[in-house]
């Protein structure tokens, strides 16, 4: 695609790396395929082609966001499933992340939207913030039917209620600064993202985690002063916070691994995943992080990354439940992992099949779920369709959004299939605790296989 940059606007650094990205662009329309909005809308302008062909004319010119511009960047999941399609290596992500903090910048929102945003920024990233907003949504839910109707965020507090629980339970042990030594010789040590939302909506992914990784003889390490990675802001367009979110972290990662030393920076959120491995890039220019930041990236794994280059332990319990796997579109698009979660999963006795349009997103996508209540929805409920098709026992994900996205499907279907991630069914087949959500819906591992041997 060719461009008309100004010399002036080409002395940004950011503007200059959106300007080779458009320039890779070659108009082909692969993306168009693969986009859940263009699927179905149809437009055009809600298509990667259509929203670059915007974000160019806006950048290229140097103009504030257009209202036309701001609607159809905001209709983007950053799924980046165009990524994944793109022959020319577009890298849509950063384009569309440099967009959202121009529009941020440039556009004025009306107020409605600027208090919906700013308090999902002063909420979600923050575990105690949030904890107290579930609580006060327990009993908002109650008047939901009269917050509906009210003007310009109605939809939006229909959705977030919905997507609340009705409870939370208490906090984990989880929630501090610690180390958890391994069980034996220690042969690895990694630092564990925490995360934001994640402790609070469902502490067990992480403790189901720390669990299999000891019995793996490793130690994990929670470092004082971790937090919140970013990405929710950061797909807002809130540049400087998400920022100071990600220099927290690199701080305290980077203490440890000059300290004791680190294998890995743990991760069991893919959005997530996807945003820290994404540091070097974030920080490139700047002299007193982009080393540091670079660092971070490369030892950020999945946790299915990890547990796919070492050895899992002994299975205790034989199983050959059907399981549905969803990759979600940070794991599979944003850090190009498809197979390594399924190979974990079959290697332990899991009857694991893929859902069709499985490179589709769900409707999560961090807070589009809230802030687009009408396409997430269509997409959740095409989403839960295909994935009972396959008659899955358990649906098995990377990801807590998506879980709690899907979650809410399965709800509206009367569905009560369990959902849970997919560390908790290694943890569980290799000796930890039945996953809250399997023993809900009354599923058992087959046999003890220490009883079978005995026998």
């Amino acid at each position: 695609m060719q461009t008309n940059f100004t010399p002036e606007a080409l002395e940004n650094p950011a503007m200059q790396a959106s300007e080779k990205i458009l320039r890779t662009c070659v108009h082909c329309g692969f993306c168009t395929a693969t986009c859940p909005t263009y699927l179905l809308l149809g437009d055009e302008l809600d298509s990667p082609r259509g929203r670059i062909y915007l974000i160019k004319d806006m950048l290229e010119n140097n103009r504030p966001a257009t209202p036309q511009v701001v609607k159809h960047v905001d209709r983007c999941l950053s799924c980046l499933s165009c990524m994944t399609t793109c022959p020319s290596g577009v890298n849509y992500m950063h384009l569309v992340d440099h967009a959202r903090s121009h529009i941020e910048k440039t556009h004025r929102r009306s107020f409605s939207d600027r208090v919906f945003r700013g308090i999902l920024a002063a909420v979600l990233p923050y575990p105690n913030r949030f904890r107290v907003a579930l609580l006060g949504a327990a009993i908002a839910k109650v008047f939901t039917p009269v917050l509906r109707h009210l003007p310009g965020i109605g939809a939006r507090i229909e959705a977030m209620l919905s997507l609340a629980p009705r409870m939370i339970g208490g906090r984990s042990p989880l929630e501090r600064p610690q180390i958890v030594s391994s069980e034996g010789p220690r042969r690895a040590r990694v630092a564990l993202l925490t995360g934001c939302a994640q402790p609070v909506l469902n502490p067990g992914i992480n403790e189901a985690t720390v669990r299999l990784l000891n019995r793996m003889s490793v130690e994990i390490v929670i470092p004082k002063d971790e937090g919140c990675c970013g990405a929710l802001v950061h797909h807002m367009g809130h540049e400087a916070e998400s920022h100071s979110f990600a220099k927290k972290n690199i701080a305290a990662w980077i203490s440890e691994s000059e300290g004791e030393g680190l294998d890995a920076i743990i991760i069991t959120a893919s959005g997530c995943g996807t945003t820290i491995k994404d540091y070097d890039f974030m920080f490139r220019n700047d002299p007193e992080w982009a080393e540091k930041a670079a660092k971070v990236s490369m030892l950020a794994k999945d946790i299915t990354e990890f547990l796919a280059t070492h050895e899992l332990p002994a299975t205790t319990r034989a199983t050959n439940h059907t399981v549905a796997y969803h990759s979600a579109c940070s794991m599979q698009h944003g850090q190009q992992i498809r197979d390594e979660p399924k190979k974990l999963l079959k290697s332990v006795g899991f009857n694991v099949k893929d859902v069709p349009e499985g490179h589709i997103c769900c409707g999560s996508a961090g807070t589009y779920n809230i802030l687009q209540p009408e396409i997430a929805g269509k997409l959740r409920s095409r989403k839960v369709a295909n994935i009972q098709k396959i008659v899955p026992e358990i649906i098995a994900t990377g990801n807590l959004g998506c879980m709690t996205q899907i979650g809410k499907g399965l709800s509206d279907t009367n569905d009560s299939t369990p959902i849970v991630h997919t560390v908790e069914l290694l943890d569980w087949i290799t000796g930890g605790p039945t996953p809250k959500a399997i023993e809900k819906a009354g599923l058992k591992a087959d046999i003890a296989i220490n009883t079978l041997a005995a026998e």
